[in-house]
C-alpha cells in the first residue's frame, strides 16, 4: 500500500500458499461488528515514519475523505533534487512533486461507518482498495487489499505539531498540498459587482432611466 504496506502486502502474499489464503477467506468472511464513527480529519503520521498525511473532507457537500502527503522524511532524491511521482501512470502527472500530491482519492462512508475507496501509491505507482476508521481519538487505522481477501492494516499516529519542510497552506493554496483535479476544492460563487438589490441580495442593479434627448433648437423667426 503506501509507505511501507504494499511491500508487507507482497511478502504476506508470498510466505503463504493456497491454503493459508482460503483459511483467510473464511476468517474475512465473518461478519464484523461495526466501528464507532469518529472523525478522521486530521494530520496523521504513518507507521513507518516516512510521510505526514493531511486528511479532510473533500468532494460534495464534504462527504467524502481525501488525504495528501503534507511532510516526507526524505524529501529529496539521490541527486538532492525533490522527489517526483515518476512511476504515476498518467504521464502528465509524473513531474509532479511528491511533496504535497493527493494519495486518498474521495473515499465514501460505507454502512459500518467506515471510509473505502481507492489509495494511490507512489511507491510503485499503482492504485489499492482501502478502508480507514477511527476507533481511537489518535489513532487511524488504514486497511489497505491487494485483493478482496489479501489484507494489511496499519496505524497512524495523530501529530498535531508542525515538522520542518511540513506544508502548512490549505489545499491548492500558498505553501498546502495539490489536490486532483476531480477533487479540488470548489471556489465559492463571486458576488455580483453590481451590489446588492433592494431587498439586500446580490444581483443585477436596476438600469437607470435614459437621459432625456436634448430638445431640437427652435427655428429663427423671418425678419420682418
Amino acid at each position: 500500500m503506501i509507505f511501507g504496506l504494499s511491500a508487507a502486502l507482497a511478502s504476506f502474499r508470498t510466505a503463504y500458499g493456497a491454503a493459508a489464503l482460503a483459511a483467510l477467506t473464511a476468517v474475512m468472511a465473518a461478519p464484523a461488528a461495526a466501528a464507532p464513527h469518529r472523525d478522521p480529519s486530521g494530520t496523521w503520521l504513518t507507521q513507518d515514519g516516512k510521510a505526514r498525511i493531511r486528511v479532510e473532507k473533500c468532494g460534495p457537500q464534504e462527504k467524502n475523505l481525501c488525504g495528501y502527503a503534507v511532510w516526507l522524511k526524505v524529501p529529496n532524491n539521490d541527486e538532492g533534487k525533490p522527489r517526483v511521482d515518476f512511476r504515476n501512470p498518467d504521464p502528465k502527472k509524473r513531474a509532479r512533486a511528491s511533496l504535497g500530491h493527493q494519495l486518498i482519492l474521495g473515499l465514501k462512508l460505507n454502512e459500518d461507518a467506515r471510509y473505502e475507496g481507492k489509495i494511490y501509491n507512489a511507491e510503485d505507482g499503482k492504485f489499492y482498495d482501502v478502508t480507514i476508521w477511527s476507533e481511537e481519538p489518535e489513532e487511524l487505522t488504514v486497511k489497505g487489499c491487494l485483493i478482496a481477501f489479501l489484507c494489511q492494516s496499519q496505524t497512524w499516529k495523530k501529530v498535531s505539531d508542525m515538522a520542518p519542510g511540513q506544508l502548512a497552506g490549505p489545499t491548492n493554496g500558498p505553501n498546502g498540498p495539490r489536490a486532483d483535479a476531480e477533487w479540488a476544492p470548489k471556489p465559492p460563487a463571486a458576488a455580483s459587482a453590481n451590489g446588492p438589490t433592494a431587498t439586500g441580495t446580490t444581483g443585477p442593479a436596476p438600469a437607470k432611466p435614459a437621459a432625456p434627448k436634448p430638445a431640437a433648437p427652435k427655428a429663427a423667426a423671418p425678419a420682418e
